[in-house]
C-alpha cells in the first residue's frame, strides 16, 4: 500500500486488501459519545430510540450524497476517558464498566453498526491501556480509536491543561497490538482512528508503518466554521497523509461561530480532498 494512495479518493481493489476490509469499499458514518453521558456527544445526548432515528436520517443523507459507496454505520464510544481528577493511581483516566461497554456493543449489534472503542489515556499510555480492551476487540465488529488530545504522559500536566501528543511509535504500537489480535483470532482487518486537529498532536507521521491487518484513519476532529475546518483538514490530514482520512462534524460547536453552520454531506464531499471515508458526528 503506497503512502501516496491518498491522492485517489479510494484505493483500487487490487492493492492487497484482506478479506472483510471495510475501507476503501465503504464510507463509515459514526455517532460519537458515551451512552452514560449527555455531554460527550450525540451518542448519549438524546434518548436511545430518538438518537437512532436521527442517525438513520444522517445515514440516508450520506448515501444519497454519494451512492457509489455503501455506508457502514458505526457507534464511536469513548471507553477510556480522560478525567479532571487524578484517581487512585494518579493517571487521570477512567475506563467504562464492563456493563456499559457490553451494552454499547449490543446497541451497535441491534442496529447493524460496527463500534469503535475510543481511548483517552491521560497520564497513562497505550501500552498500559489497550490490553484492557483486548477481550472486546476479539469481536469482529469492534474497532478502535486513539485520541492524542488527552495523551499527557510527555506533557506532565493533567488533561485539559494542554493539547496532548502521540508520536508515530505510539500509533505503531496500536497498529501492532490490533494486528496481533486480527491474526490470532482470524478476524477481518481492524479500523484504527487517530484524532488530529493540530500539528503537534502527531509527530513523525512519515514513520507510521502500514499493515494490511489494520486500516488507519487520520481523523480531523477540530470544530469551528467550515473554512477553519477545511483549512485544518488540508494542513494536518491532506498534506501529511498516512492511509485513509476522516472528518468530524459537531452538532453543538460547529454552529457557534458567527454565520457558521453544520456542513452538509454534499458540502463535505465537494470541498475536501481526498473525500473522507470516515465521518463522525459529535
Amino acid at each position: 500500500m503506497r503512502r501516496d494512495s491518498l491522492r485517489a479518493d479510494s484505493i483500487v481493489k487490487k492493492s492487497g486488501q484482506l478479506p472483510g476490509a471495510i475501507l476503501p469499499g465503504h464510507r463509515i458514518v459514526a455517532f460519537y459519545g458515551n451512552i452514560r453521558s449527555k455531554g460527550m456527544g450525540i451518542l448519549g445526548r438524546e434518548p436511545k430510540e430518538q438518537m437512532f432515528r436521527k442517525f438513520e436520517k444522517v445515514l440516508a443523507q450520506w448515501q444519497a450524497a454519494d451512492p457509489s459507496l455503501p455506508i457502514q454505520p458505526a457507534l464511536h464510544s469513548v471507553t477510556i476517558t480522560a478525567q479532571g481528577a487524578a484517581g487512585k493511581d494518579g493517571k487521570y483516566r477512567l475506563m467504562n464498566s464492563r456493563a456499559t461497554i457490553e451494552e454499547t456493543i449490543n446497541w451497535a449489534k441491534e442496529h447493524h453498526c460496527i463500534i469503535f472503542l475510543d481511548v483517552q489515556v491521560g497520564l497513562s499510555n497505550l501500552r498500559a491501556e489497550l490490553p484492557k480492551l483486548e477481550p472486546y476487540l476479539k469481536d469482529p465488529i469492534v474497532h478502535m480509536g486513539i485520541d492524542p488530545e488527552f495523551a499527557m504522559e510527555t506533557k506532565g500536566v493533567r488533561p485539559g491543561k494542554k493539547i496532548g501528543t502521540y508520536d508515530a511509535k505510539d500509533v505503531n504500537y496500536a497498529v501492532s497490538f490490533l494486528a496481533r489480535i486480527v491474526s490470532e483470532n482470524h478476524l477481518p482487518p481492524k479500523v484504527l482512528t487517530v484524532h488530529r486537529f493540530t500539528q503537534g498532536m502527531i509527530t513523525n507521521y512519515k514513520n507510521i508503518k502500514l499493515d494490511p491487518r489494520v486500516q488507519i484513519v487520520m481523523h480531523m476532529d477540530g470544530w469551528g466554521s467550515p473554512t477553519l475546518k477545511k483549512d485544518s483538514y488540508h494542513d494536518y490530514i491532506q498534506t501529511q497523509p498516512v492511509q485513509y482520512t476522516g472528518f468530524k462534524l459537531f452538532y453543538e460547536y460547529d454552529i457557534k461561530p458567527k454565520n457558521s453552520h453544520l456542513m452538509t454531506p454534499p458540502e463535505v464531499l465537494a470541498q475536501l480532498t481526498p473525500k473522507p471515508l470516515y465521518i463522525q458526528y459529535q
